[in-house]
């Protein structure tokens, strides 16, 4: 087994890397830190044309976005966002496609705030939420590959590593505090969730929500 993981030299990538790892076949993570921009469609088609031949492929790449309502919020920052996580994810699976194997899949990442309403979230809300609706389609289009995404929430990663410790853990205390599961999840846990997309022949079109229960608290 051969798999792809574009994102995963950090946090949730890296997470899933890790757990791939301990099982038998090869993993090759791509991110910026190697030299690979998502968001550049040349460098995009080339690389999968480098790496010929595989079966599984993870996209994790593209979390960051603006925040702000929409009357404050510059759009020229929030389509670069878009060019990044949305097309630049759009253009990876066109390019790794062909050299998907049969029984292969395609695991993306979107986020809860796709079906949950938080005021100043309009880019991330409207990016996640058109990848999700992308997974749909997909599953449709280029079956018998399967498709999926996994949609996190509040996680423990690098992401946060600009706050100071006590802000930071006292985010995570509040967050806990109002999610159902009692906890934020680790990175970990979210690669338990592309594991699971992986290794589940009877899983595609699906959206797996590992939020702590956010989407009904």
């Amino acid at each position: 087994m051969r798999t792809l993981v574009v994102g995963g030299t950090s946090g949730i990538g890296r997470a899933v890397v890790e757990a791939l790892q301990e099982r038998p076949g090869e993993v090759v993570a791509a991110s910026r830190t190697t030299g690979f921009d998502i968001s550049d469609p040349v460098m995009v088609k080339a690389f999968f044309e480098q790496h010929g031949g595989f079966d599984h492929l993870v996209i994790t790449a593209g979390s960051q976005a603006p925040g702000g309502n929409l009357s404050e919020l510059d759009l020229t920052v929030a389509k670069a966002a878009f060019e990044t996580k949305f097309w630049g994810t759009v253009a990876a699976v066109q390019a790794a496609v062909p050299h998907i194997r049969p029984g292969g899949t395609i695991t993306l990442t979107t986020g809860f705030l796709a079906r949950r309403t938080v005021p100043g979230t309009f880019v991330k809300t409207t990016m996640n939420a058109a990848l999700e609706a992308t997974v749909k389609i997909l599953a449709r289009e280029l079956a018998p590959l399967r498709v999926n995404a996994v949609s996190p929430g509040l996680t423990k990663t690098e992401a946060y590593a600009g706050m100071t410790t006590e802000a930071r853990a006292q985010m995570y205390q509040n967050a806990a505090g109002n999610l159902p599961a009692g906890r934020v999840a680790e990175a970990q846990d979210l690669a338990a969730g592309y594991l699971f997309a992986i290794d589940t022949p009877s899983v595609t079109g699906t959206v797996i929500d590992i939020e702590g229960g956010a989407l009904v608290a």
